[in-house]
């Protein structure tokens, strides 16, 4: 039984039914992703009546029944909620044309940087009648007042705010393509003597917009739910991939289940988002929806495992604890549908430990990587994480995670192992875990590291914050002042200013050895002075006043040895902080590094 056929359709009858909600979206389709210059290159194509590819159509009204939506730029309320067909495959292209051509409003598009922009589009009559290899430069797009601006936005360029400053000026908007009436009528009053190149290029380009044909491969509505997951993921492999959210949410979808409703919430539909949920959380603002699927496969696997040796099996008949994308896209609903509210609390309580180690924002946490076996443990334990013999052991393995290195890069194989260990290891003391006893910190990594993107020197900041560090100037811990939003930074111990002028090079110097965090208003008393004369400066400012016990006490919080400061000896200071620090990571990490 053929489950398809192929025809064409005409650009403006497309349009049509897009705009009536005659055609929608699956509502498991990603959002609308073009960027600008991508809308432009698509309008130039078909003013060249170049092809730009098929669209694939499902029809309506057999076993797959998803949820559905408008294209986007389409109010809901303004369409009907039963379409006839839906989009599987040119949601991008289909959505650029109708935002650009078939909707007055402006299209909600972004730059190729991300920046989010408001654009109408418009041809250059006379410049896209100099010929086609033109039509590229002919198109423009204007931002939502229908005007270019310069000088940040002080000095305007071109001002299309008017149908008359339009026709005057000699440029058509692209959202009169379909029907061109209104501007044909105002171009008769405000530029009559014009409407012969008009005329030219209504011909030229507008016809070629009206003509133009679109290949249409159309699933029938005898087509299977699995036919229909399968085909929209292999149709969907080029341009910007799926992710396996996306994947998931396709499967999903028909199966019953909105998976982005859950992830991402609806209005329309009333129901809350579980990313928002998470996101009100400081430390879980910027997890991901495959951070969550990780987790929840985490424990299915497990789960299954253990069903595998309770029902007999060995060997490889087990099948493994996994996070990789493979398994990910195995997940049965099921199991999303018995874990995700465990899970979710579990990403809760894995941010409570987190802020019991001194982590308090987002941009602290070493690795996000990391979070996803922390989460599944804390989903696993519940209220045990709080037991000391558990905790210790929970801090010792974070710790170990992120000073030994080991989360950077691909880690799925990491994660499902440290997930069956950790649990191990809480009812076996001898049964420490591959990340605990593989991890190391050689000395020498301390002089290397410079980057306060890296996972070491986070781990490292936060590890001296978490000891008490105050601010040579203001009252207060470090950490506090950050809370309250007193502008903070880490700064060089032994100035820029003075390395350089003592013969130190940048890649001794720049090292987090020579760093701390302090507030912005200590920074600039230090300048480029000496540590002896900042520290007297300091110590005798008039809101200051303090004593060299009490100067030397802060300076202890930051494991800042007092003597080799104050004698300005930066080779002794060096090596003698570089001891300190390490015994903030040995305790830590609960070992002796190399």
């Amino acid at each position: 039984m053929t489950t398809f056929d192929s025809t064409k359709r005409s650009l403006p009858e497309l349009l049509k039914d897009i705009t009536n909600g005659k055609i929608q979206l699956p509502d498991f389709q990603r959002g609308w992703v073009w960027d600008d210059e991508h809308v432009k290159s698509l309008l130039v194509s078909i003013a060249r009546s170049f092809p730009v590819g098929a669209v694939m159509l499902m029809e309506t009204g057999g076993e797959v029944r998803f949820q559905v939506r408008p294209v986007e730029g389409i109010a809901a309320k303004d369409v009907t909620d039963k379409p006839e067909r839906l989009i599987l495959d040119g949601q991008q292209r289909l959505t650029s044309l109708a935002q650009a051509i078939a909707l007055s409003s402006p299209v909600d598009t972004r730059t190729v940087k991300g920046r989010e922009i408001n654009r109408h589009y418009y041809f250059d009559i006379q410049l896209a009648l100099e010929g086609e290899d033109r039509l590229e430069d002919a198109i423009i797009s204007v931002d939502e007042h229908r005007q270019t601006r310069s000088n940040f936005g002080r000095d305007v360029e071109l001002d299309l705010s008017s149908r008359e400053l339009e026709c005057k000026q000699l440029y058509f908007p692209c959202d009169q393509i379909i029907n061109s009436d209104d501007y044909e009528e105002a171009l008769q009053e405000y530029s009559p003597e014009s409407f012969g190149i008009y005329m030219q290029f209504r011909k030229a380009v507008i016809n070629a917009f009206r003509s133009y044909q679109l290949p249409i491969i159309e699933l029938t509505k005898e087509t299977t739910k699995e036919a229909v997951c399968l085909v929209f993921e292999k149709v969907n492999t080029g341009g910007v991939q799926l992710s396996v959210f996306e994947l998931i949410t396709a499967s999903y979808a028909a199966e019953g289940y909105n998976l982005r409703d859950d992830w991402f919430g609806s209005e329309i539909r009333n129901v809350a988002s579980r990313r928002e949920r998470l996101a009100r959380h400081e430390l879980l603002k910027n997890v991901e929806s495959t951070d969550f699927l990780q987790a929840i496969t985490l424990l299915h696997t497990r789960e299954r495992k253990y069903q595998d040796i309770a029902d007999g099996k060995q060997g490889k008949q087990v099948r493994p604890v996994s996070a990789k994308r493979a398994s990910v896209l195995e997940l049965p609903l099921t199991a999303y549908q018995t874990w995700a509210d465990k899970v979710e609390a579990g990403f809760v309580e894995a941010s409570k430990f987190l802020a019991g180690e001194c982590f308090f924002s987002r941009r602290e946490l070493p690795y996000g990587t990391q979070l996803v076996p922390l989460a599944a443990t804390m989903t696993l334990l519940g209220e045990r994480w709080h037991e000391p013999r558990i905790h210790q052991k929970l801090a010792r393995w974070f710790w170990s995670g992120v000073l030994g290195e080991l989360y950077g890069g691909a880690v799925e194989t990491r994660v499902a192992v440290d997930l069956e260990e950790l649990m191990n290891w809480f009812e076996d003391d001898a049964a420490t875990p591959r990340t605990v006893t593989d991890a190391s910190f050689d000395p020498e990594r301390l002089e290397s590291l410079r980057s306060r993107l890296s996972a070491a020197y986070k781990g490292i900041n936060v590890l001296i914050l978490r000891e008490g560090a105050s601010d040579f100037f203001w009252k207060g811990r470090i950490q506090q002042l950050d809370t309250q939003e007193v502008a903070l930074d880490i700064h060089h111990i032994f100035p820029r200013a003075w390395c350089e002028a003592n013969g130190i090079p940048p890649k001794v110097y720049d090292s987090i050895i020579n760093k701390t965090p302090i507030s912005y208003k200590a920074n600039r008393m230090i300048g480029g002075d000496a540590p002896s004369a900042y520290l007297a400066k300091l110590q005798s400012h008039d809101q200051v006043q303090l004593e060299n016990r009490e100067m030397d006490a802060i300076l202890g919080g930051h494991f800042i040895p007092t003597e080799q400061l104050r004698a300005d000896d930066f080779q002794n200071f060096f090596e003698e902080r570089k001891h300190l620090l390490m015994g903030l990571i040995e305790k830590a990490m609960g070992k002796r590094s190399l």
